[in-house]
């Protein structure tokens, strides 16, 4: 009488294992996985020119409707200024003791606004942009780092109309404004990072982009665009810690630099202690914080 041999069956670990041993073995991987960091950021770099050209094409197509086309991307901040001058500078009276006051605001307000629509575009980077993510296998940083992208060539148009206005108040050309470009590039990564933070829990919960606003108007508020934090802070008795973070405010530390670079009568003085070290580390932890943050839920983005 022979003996049948019988192959035990096998179970649903042995057949998934056999089955990425087959993958493994041809060169095969998961579908969007997250890849490293180190790829992740290769990656990224080789849609350098996508990233330039998507924020290029998203800054003209932005007034392409309004008749005026691109005049709206300097007169839309300078009327904010004028706003605030008029709510700020004449009934609150915040230019009192501010020497050329008109400069220090408009540089705060473009400053400031470089931040404000660089997060507020970061928070819907994912969320207003399925189609675009569903549709194509791309680093999805790209994203938030072209909406900053779109936002620094906006400012750098409002600077033309700053350059003006500095001109027509008697502020002459200065080796300080050198200053400017440091300045720009540390603020520029630190949207970059806070942008990634916004995208991913823009992403997850898409209601966050209606309560921002509110946030962006509240530190708007405490970052010294419309008024002078160190003449604020020597006229009040305000906890220590309060004007610690007062003076170490991100929003208010690039918006301080900017007018020591261009504006003669914002000297030194004026500055918090170690400015460069704020805007230096706000910018690392930022940056840096914000894209590992956001890069480990890549596989996320677009499901569901």
């Amino acid at each position: 009488m022979s003996q049948v041999l019988h192959t035990p069956p096998s179970t649903p670990a042995q057949a998934e294992g056999d089955l990425a041993a087959l993958a493994a073995r041809h060169g095969l991987s998961v579908s969007g996985a997250r890849p490293s960091l180190p790829e992740y950021v290769r990656q990224l770099w080789a849609r350098r020119h996508f990233i330039t050209a998507f924020a290029t094409a998203k800054l003209t197509a932005q007034y392409s409707e309004a008749k005026l086309g691109q005049i709206w991307q300097v007169a839309t901040p300078l009327l904010n200024a004028a706003v605030y001058y008029f709510i700020f500078g004449i009934l609150l009276g915040s230019s009192r003791g501010v020497p050329d006051y008109v400069p220090f605001l408009v540089t705060g307000v473009f400053v400031w606004t470089f931040t404000q629509n660089s997060i507020m575009a970061g928070t819907r980077a994912i969320s207003g942009n399925l189609g675009l993510v569903r549709a194509l296998h791309f680093p999805r940083a790209a994203l938030p780092v072209s909406f900053a992208l779109q936002q620094l060539q906006q400012l750098l148009f409002s600077m033309i109309a700053l350059v003006v206005i500095l001109f027509c108040f008697g502020i002459p050309v200065s080796v300080s404004w050198i200053l400017m470009l440091p300045v720009l590039v540390l603020q520029f990564v630190f949207n970059v990072g806070v942008s990634m933070v916004m995208a991913r829990m823009g992403a997850k919960t898409p209601d966050i982009a209606q309560l921002m606003p509110f946030i962006l108007r509240t530190w708007m508020y405490v970052s010294g665009v419309m008024f002078s934090i160190t003449k604020t802070l020597n006229h009040t008795h305000l906890p220590y810690i309060v004007k610690r973070l007062l003076e170490g405010n991100p929003a208010a530390v690039y918006i301080d630099l900017m007018r020591f670079a261009l504006i003669d009568s914002f000297h030194a003085k004026q500055l918090p202690h170690h400015v460069w070290a704020y805007a230096v580390g706000w910018a690392l932890l930022a940056g840096v914080g914000g894209f590992i943050y956001f890069w480990k839920a890549e596989e996320k983005y677009g499901r569901g």
